[in-house]
Formats: C-alpha cells, sequence, structure tokens
C-alpha cells in the first residue's frame, strides 16, 4: 500500500478530485501486486455501492434537499431567532442553534456551513459583524451536525465498523448539545468584547416562543422519530432514509404547501449531483480499502499503536491527535472510510465502546472541513462571506477552543456518549 499511498497523497496536493485519487491511487495498488487480478477492481467498485445500509444516504440527502426547499428550514431559523435575540451576537447565536436543528434536516456539516452562510451572511455584515468572524461560526457551528441524527459521517462509520447506526444516532445527541452550548458560550465571550449588541434586549415572550416551536415542530420530530422506528425495530437505517423522504415530501406538499413541481424537480436536480459526489467517493474507496485488508494494514497499525501504550484514555488521546492532523488534508467521508476498519479493532481490544469511540472520531475528523490546507468548509464560507480563508482560520481560535474543550468532556466521560443509547437501547453486549 506505500505505493498506493504514495499516489494518493501526490495527486490531492496536485488538486485532483477525491474520488479520482482514491480510485488511481488503488487501481496503482493493483498495478504493482502481481497476485491480484484486475476483476478485483470492478467489483470491489460495485461491491461498495450494494451495501443497504448505504442506501441510507442518497435517500437522507435527497430527504434533507427537500426539506431546505419547502418552508422547514426558514421556519427553523425562526426558531431559533426567537430563541437567541436576547444575546450578544445573536445572528451568530441564530447559527449554532440552528445548526443543532438542522442536524436532523440536513445530516451533512458541509451542507450546513454553506446553507447558514448564505442564509444568515448577509444580515452579518449589515450589523456590522466581521466577516471572517461570521464565516468562521457559521463554518464550526456546523458540526454540529456531524453528531445530530441523521449523520451522514455516523452512518458511514456505522455501515463500515457494523455498529448499530441506531445506538450511533441516539450516542451523537447529548454531544451535539454540549457543543451547541460550548459555541453559544464561546460566541457569548466573543461577542460582547467586540460589542456585537442583541437585537432585542429582552427574552422573547412564552407566546413568540410556542408559536415558533408549533411552526417548526415538524421538522424537530423528525430525529426523534428516527431513533423511535429504529428502537423498535419498525425501521431499518435505510428504510428510516425513505421514511425521511416521504415524510419531507408530505410535510412540503400537505402541511406547508411549499412543494410545487418546481421546487420538486429543483431539489431532484440538486440531490443527484450531491449523491452523485458521495457516490463516487464510497465507490473508489472499495478498491482503496481492498489493499489496505489485504496488505494487513490495520493488524501492523494495530500493533504498533499497542506497542505505544494500552492504557485506553492516552489510546484515544494519540488516534484524537491522529484524525486531527488526516481531516487536515483528507476530506471526511474519506477518513471515515478509510480509517475506520484500521482504528476501530484497536480501540474495542481496549475495551473502548463502539459507539463512544464513533461520536469521538466523526467529531474531530469533521472538524477538518474548517481546518487549512484542504478545509472546504473553510473556502466555501470564505468564498460567501467575501473574506479570505486566513481571516477566517485566524477569527476561529475561540470556537475551536470550544470545540477541543466538548472533544476532551466526551473522551474522557464516555457516559456523556453513551447514556442515552444505553437509556433506549440497553446496554451494549
Amino acid at each position: 500500500m506505500g505505493v498506493a499511498t504514495i499516489v494518493f497523497i501526490m495527486f490531492l496536493l496536485l488538486g485532483m478530485p477525491v474520488a479520482f485519487a482514491i480510485g488511481i491511487s488503488g487501481l496503482a495498488f493493483f498495478m504493482v501486486t502481481d497476485s491480484l487480478p484486475y476483476t478485483i477492481v470492478v467489483q470491489k467498485v460495485l461491491a461498495t455501492t450494494q451495501s443497504f445500509t448505504m442506501l441510507a444516504i442518497p435517500l437522507f440527502i435527497f430527504a434533507g434537499n427537500l426539506m431546505n426547499n419547502t418552508g422547514i428550514t426558514k421556519r427553523l431559523m425562526k426558531l431559533a431567532d426567537v430563541l437567541t435575540g436576547h444575546m450578544h451576537g445573536n445572528i451568530a447565536q441564530v447559527s449554532c442553534v440552528l445548526s443543532t436543528l438542522m442536524g436532523g434536516v440536513s445530516g451533512s456539516a458541509n451542507a450546513d456551513a454553506a446553507m447558514e452562510s448564505r442564509i444568515l451572511g448577509p444580515e452579518m455584515t449589515k450589523r456590522g459583524y466581521s466577516k471572517g468572524w461570521s464565516a468562521a461560526i457559521n463554518g464550526l457551528s456546523s458540526l454540529i451536525v456531524a453528531t445530530i441524527p441523521p449523520s451522514m459521517g455516523l452512518i458511514i462509520y456505522g455501515s463500515i465498523g457494523e455498529v448499530s447506526i441506531g445506538r450511533l444516532f441516539a450516542g451523537g445527541l447529548l454531544p451535539g448539545f454540549i457543543m451547541m452550548i460550548a459555541l453559544m458560550v464561546s460566541v457569548d465571550i466573543s461577542a460582547r468584547k467586540r460589542k456585537y449588541l442583541p437585537d432585542n434586549p429582552k427574552h422573547a415572550s412564552f407566546t413568540e416562543v410556542i408559536k415558533a416551536l408549533v411552526d417548526g415542530i415538524w421538522a424537530l420530530l423528525f430525529p426523534i422519530l428516527l431513533i423511535v422506528f429504529i428502537r423498535f425495530g419498525i425501521m431499518t437505517p435505510s428504510e428510516s432514509g425513505a421514511f425521511a423522504a416521504v415524510y419531507a415530501i408530505f410535510v412540503g406538499a400537505v402541511i406547508y404547501k411549499e412543494l410545487t413541481w418546481k421546487v420538486f424537480y429543483k431539489t431532484l436536480k440538486d440531490s443527484s449531483k450531491d449523491i452523485a459526489v458521495v457516490t463516487l467517493i464510497l465507490a473508489m474507496s472499495g478498491v482503496f480499502g481492498y489493499g489496505i485488508v489485504y496488505d494487513r494494514v490495520p493488524q501492523v497499525i494495530a500493533s504498533a499503536l499497542m506497542s505505544i501504550t494500552s492504557n485506553p484514555t492516552l489510546m484515544l488521546l494519540i488516534i484524537i491527535v491522529l484524525l486531527t492532523i488526516s481531516g487536515m488534508f483528507v476530506e471526511t467521508t474519506v477518513v471515515a472510510l478509510l480509517l475506520t476498519p484500521i482504528l476501530l479493532p484497536v480501540v474495542t481490544s481496549l475495551g473502548i465502546d463502539p459507539v463512544h469511540f464513533g461520536i469521538i472520531m466523526m467529531t474531530v475528523t469533521t472538524m477538518g472541513i474548517m481546518t487549512p490546507p484542504v478545509g472546504i468548509a473553510l473556502y466555501t464560507t470564505s468564498t460567501i462571506m467575501e473574506c479570505s480563508p486566513e481571516e477566517t482560520a485566524r477569527e476561529s481560535a475561540p470556537f475551536f477552543v470550544a470545540i477541543f474543550i466538548v472533544v476532551a468532556i466526551i473522551t474522557l466521560i464516555p457516559q456523556v456518549s453513551l447514556f442515552i443509547p444505553n437509556l433506549i437501547f440497553g446496554p451494549a453486549m
């Protein structure tokens, strides 16, 4: 796998799309390994896309786009605004709350960062917020989406590692809310220093909160329904993805009456592009992943890590550093696909719960979307906010501090991730 890895890194540095970099580097491995027939390349590309569990990803992408285009996002933003209007830097506070609410809608941190920058960005600029500061919080608040169900990252991790996706969804709820609170506190401290005053000096009335809550109730019910249906065996994760799409169509067409044929066609078009990108990465990773298994890379890395320490906490800290560096250079989906089969056996052999590790892994790797040099959301939010990536990265410092504190809490207190799964599904066997 040495040649394949070098080819992969070289193509990434040259700016080649990730899917092609993975596919070509995987093919390079077969070219330098005489005993392997090329037919396996085709088989692995196709086999990776045939996973029934992975079917949840395109279905949730479609459902998320439907919800964004049928008024659900607009109502969630109104609820977030009502709840945070009295806080300093309240539009940035809206970003934190909206990301938490949007976790049950989009499932994609990149999509959430772009959407919030487009919707909230102009208002932030109008109120005198620094463009880099606005881009930073819109991007980093999207990390909440990595844990709140239905997280795309958790679905990939659960599928590759054969971990219960229902337990992962439940495990992400509490860490997601803790991250929201941590980011809101960091926004408040930063906004007070910058004198970003509240929109409304008084708290919203009980009537205003209830009205906004009722308007957004259909979106708020969505992640709860997913967990309930999976818990009681009514639906598999893939079936819940199909339910999500039907649910979004019903709410958009019957409840809010904003789903027209024109909107539906636009949603299909947008979803096709999003799904194509993810599916191509998944397909190509099958070839690269085969080479990893063939060369016994997981066993070699596991042995190397175990030779360093057998202390579970210290091992998690080492892996967090590894994932942080990996996320800086490689897209989140690829990190999950390639490193899950390598790292999961290591942590489980030390008695670390795979759900606990999954929440840590996806939180840390998703952070890479806002770190240079390859952070997708870093460049996306900076472009939308019309500021340089360097400025955004510089303004991100207080928010990164908040996220690392949350990661430390999740790592050192496993029950933060395991309390709700154990409560709903019972203790893991």
